[in-house]
């Protein structure tokens, strides 16, 4: 083995922690490397959000890929706090998602397609089409 010298220390080790196994993804939010899940208590958080009555109804509104940034923002919230993060919806809400509001669709896709078990298109196609779903609200 090698010992390592103070040049090696100097730039940091890039690991993917995310289990995609377990339904998390990671992405960059305020440039600092996040794990976002969406754990049964976030999803009960996000079905009475949405006044959905079952995850079948809640995997349905999002399947349509027609989420408002403030249906985004509650997403990222909610799989924020499943991955650990402490944050409120206004926390997140002032955040810089790591490719703006495209990143942020991005990433809700990815989330909601590890979570829901189906492809990414199939979680929102319109989400992977550099934000194009994502309306105001």
């Amino acid at each position: 083995m090698r010992g390592y010298g103070a040049d090696d220390l100097r730039e940091p080790v890039t690991v993917n922690r995310a289990n995609r196994h377990r339904g998390e993804v990671e992405a960059t939010i305020d440039g600092e490397r996040r794990i976002l899940c969406l754990t049964l208590g976030a999803l009960a958080e996000l079905e009475t959000a949405f006044g959905a009555d079952s995850l079948a109804d809640l995997a349905a509104r999002f399947s349509s890929g027609r989420l408002r940034s403030a249906d985004l923002t509650r997403i990222l919230a909610c799989g924020l706090r499943g991955g650990g993060n402490r944050l409120s919806d206004a926390d997140v809400a002032e955040m810089a998602v790591d490719g703006g509001v495209a990143g942020a669709a991005s990433v809700v896709g990815d989330l909601l397609a590890v979570t829901f078990g189906v492809a990414a298109d199939a979680a929102g196609p319109e989400l992977h089409r550099r934000g194009e779903g994502a309306t105001s609200p």
